[in-house]
């Protein structure tokens, strides 16, 4: 099988797996810039609104944006709040040890790399994030459903990654992430190989069998190589 694009997920695959705790963080947020108690209800309506979206996101395939967010919280956030909230996500965003060279690595085979992230975020941040970590140049397309509007596993998702990076053949692309549902059902459903990197704690999904499982991105270019 020839590849001509590898498209990752980002949150638990591009960056490794770490647990959040969404009520923690938001408090710390909050209580920088709001009194009291309107820090700790304002933080606990950020979280169920957060919560609200992404089963929105799993149930209907439905993109939102931060602003959505904020709306359903009742909140228009001053551009500080925005400011210390992206700053302390900043320990669970630090890219992969083994990106950089996987790659430069793809690229050298004239593979193209995409990223397809269902995210709140705006690409801007995601953009400052690989910039920081030396690798935005080393993407040739990157979609996040904050823009889409359309969640994985949607197939329309899988599409706009494709054509993000130039691919027209489905059947010519990898997908690699870390959920089996959004990841590798979606994915498969797309036409595409799926690769399941198993670190996250999300549920199991029995609809999806991977066409390969890894424990380190590294391992990539021996899948590919193997195909």
């Amino acid at each position: 099988m020839a590849v001509d694009a590898v498209i990752f997920d980002w949150g638990g695959t591009l960056t490794p797996w770490r647990r959040v705790d969404y009520l923690a963080l938001w408090g710390q947020v909050c209580a920088a810039h709001l009194g009291g108690d309107s820090a700790a209800d304002a933080a606990v309506a950020l979280v169920a609104a957060e919560a609200e979206l992404w089963r929105s996101a799993e149930r209907e395939h439905r993109g939102a944006t931060l602003g959505d967010l904020f709306e359903r919280a009742g909140m228009v956030p001053a551009d500080a709040l925005l400011a210390s909230y992206f700053a302390a996500w900043e320990p669970y965003t630090f890219t992969d040890p083994d990106v950089p060279g996987l790659l430069r690595d793809l690229r050298a085979r004239d593979i193209k790399v995409g990223v397809l992230s269902n995210t709140l975020w705006p690409r801007a941040w995601h953009e400052q994030i690989f910039a920081r970590d030396g690798v935005l140049d080393l993407i040739d397309g990157a979609v996040y459903s904050s823009e889409l509007g359309t969640t994985k596993p949607h197939q329309a998702a899988f599409r706009a990654a494709m054509n993000a990076v130039g691919a027209a053949d489905a059947g010519a692309c990898v997908f690699v992430g870390d959920r089996l549902y959004d990841d590798v059902y979606g994915a498969q459903c797309a036409g595409m190989r799926a690769v399941h990197v198993p670190h996250s704690s999300v549920p199991h999904f029995a609809g999806a069998t991977p066409d390969a499982v890894i424990q380190e991105l590294a391992e990539i270019s021996a899948v590919i190589e193997a195909w």
